[in-house]
């Protein structure tokens, strides 16, 4: 079996935003990098970068499959797996369907722990890994149009929360990571899919509120990139970073308020 002389790395979601951010700076840290995506023509800068590119749909047994066989069959090994794949599926959880609902959790969720389970056993073999969920902010508390994002995103947390316990015993790290607003077409898309559900019936109104509130200058994908590095330089990393735009004070607000006094300081927002 081949085995890279450099530490390799498997980047989930690789064709934009965050992910691509990520496998950009694995490949400047020296990392042999794996990017993986649905939209493999978007990584052509990887390519050229001397990134892996390869094709990944996380809701596909057998693309995971062959995604993971690859790697075995050039490198032998993966050090490093950072899940960044997932979207944000908006609208009032009255309207959405249940086969979006489902394709919400089997992209953030299932596929992510699909990717998990096939590369523990690369990781175990050589008693060492680290295993970075990219999850959110929205994983620590909800707003109004996101039920199935911030569901698929505190059930993300609890995974990660278990997972961690498991496998410290063979060498292997688990952290979250958990943006606030970053600068991506993540807003875009989830203010999209809430018209589209929802812009025409009962939420109409908030949906035009939570449409207007997109748009915010937002730090760009650059200050995940610096969490993950400093997750992985790190010789006992921190169980999670955040980080990106009011992470850390709505963190704090919704720790230390009451479930009753957060709701208001969310539903100010649409007013």
């Amino acid at each position: 079996m081949p085995t890279s002389t450099k530490p390799v790395a498997l980047v989930t979601g690789a064709s934009s935003g965050m992910g691509k951010d990520i496998a950009r700076r694995l490949l400047s840290a020296g990392y042999d990098v794996y990017a993986a995506a649905r939209r493999v023509d978007r990584m052509a800068d990887l390519d050229r970068a001397g990134a892996h590119v390869l094709a990944l749909d996380v809701t596909i047994e057998l693309s995971i499959l062959k995604v993971l066989e690859r790697i075995e069959q050039t490198s032998g090994r993966i050090d490093v797996l950072v899940n960044a794949a997932g979207y944000g599926q908006y609208g009032a959880l009255e309207d959405v369907p249940m086969e979006e609902a489902r394709r919400q959790m089997e992209t953030n969720l299932f596929g992510l722990a699909r990717v998990v389970q096939l590369c523990l056993p690369l990781m175990r073999a050589r008693g060492a890994g680290r295993i970075l969920n990219i999850s959110s902010i929205g994983g620590k508390f909800a707003l109004p149009l996101g039920g199935w994002y911030h569901a698929s995103k505190f059930a993300l947390e609890g995974y990660s929360d278990a997972l961690r316990n498991e496998v410290r015993q063979f060498g292997i790290d688990v952290v979250v990571i958990e943006p606030g607003g970053i600068a991506s077409e993540w807003e875009a898309i989830a203010s999209d899919a809430a018209k589209r559900v929802s812009g025409h019936g009962a939420y109409s109104e908030m949906v035009a509120k939570f449409s207007k509130m997109q748009g915010r200058k937002a730090p760009s994908p650059s200050v995940v990139s610096d969490m993950v590095m400093k997750a992985l330089g790190a010789r006992r990393p921190a169980t999670r970073y955040s980080g990106g735009l009011a992470a850390r004070p709505l963190l704090f607000l919704r720790r230390h308020l009451s479930d009753r006094m957060f709701d208001r300081l969310v539903m100010l927002a649409f007013r």
